[in-house]
């Protein structure tokens, strides 16, 4: 009995290590090793239902990155440009060649955005905006995968469902007939703030560029 009692004391301070245990950091050196100056943002493929999540969430990256200290390409005339050479749709986009994209844009390195979600997430007695979208940082020349990521925006955050189900009821159909007034613009609120979590440099983010007063203070 004493021995069993034992093993099972073991196991639940095994578990309990595992599950404090501090996240494992990401692997900087090849970001260290290529110290990107300049992004060209590809506008993003688009896995969800609403058709205005590319062109929204593209129009959110600039910011970020800029402040993160990096030169970034205008994101329309990048745009314009691919359509300009025969790619009409992020797909086609995406599948560039990067010696091509290094030789038209003279950018270092390039990023890679896919929406999961974008929009209106329905549940029985309610309905929440949620923006999920992950990113890879590419280096054009040579292809390296120097950084990715994953960040998500819902605006039910920090709500607490207090009053009952017929005030969710009631919410779910104000939020719902605001939504439709104001056409995508609660979901762009929301993909400004996903955006922002994705691309601001952070621990397990982005690092630093160049035209940081941080730059190279966090490696």
């Amino acid at each position: 009995m004493f021995n069993i009692i034992k093993r099972t004391l073991l196991c639940i301070a095994a578990f309990s290590l595992v599950a404090c245990a501090t996240p494992a950091t990401k692997d900087y050196s090849a970001f260290k090793q290529s110290k990107p100056r300049s992004i060209v943002v590809l506008p993003p493929l688009n896995n969800s239902p609403d058709i205005n999540a590319t062109y929204s969430v593209l129009s959110t990256v600039t910011q970020p990155l800029s402040e993160a200290g990096y030169y970034v390409f205008p994101v329309a005339l990048v745009d314009q440009t691919f359509r300009e050479n025969g790619m009409s749709n992020p797909g086609e986009m995406h599948q560039a060649p990067l010696t091509k994209i290094r030789e038209v844009f003279g950018a270092d390195s390039a990023l890679y955005i896919t929406i999961s979600n974008y929009g209106t997430s329905y549940k029985v007695v309610s309905s929440d905006i949620v923006v999920t979208a992950s990113a890879n940082l590419i280096d054009v020349r040579n292809g390296q995968l120097l950084w990715e990521g994953t960040a998500s925006a819902s605006d039910a955050e920090g709500k607490n469902n207090q009053g009952g189900i017929a005030s969710l009821l009631i919410a779910a159909v104000v939020k719902q007939v605001v939504s439709n007034v104001s056409g995508d613009g609660p979901s762009h609120r929301i993909a400004r703030v996903a955006s922002n979590r994705l691309l601001t440099a952070q621990p397990n983010g982005l690092l630093y560029g160049p035209r940081s007063n941080m730059y190279e203070k966090d490696r």
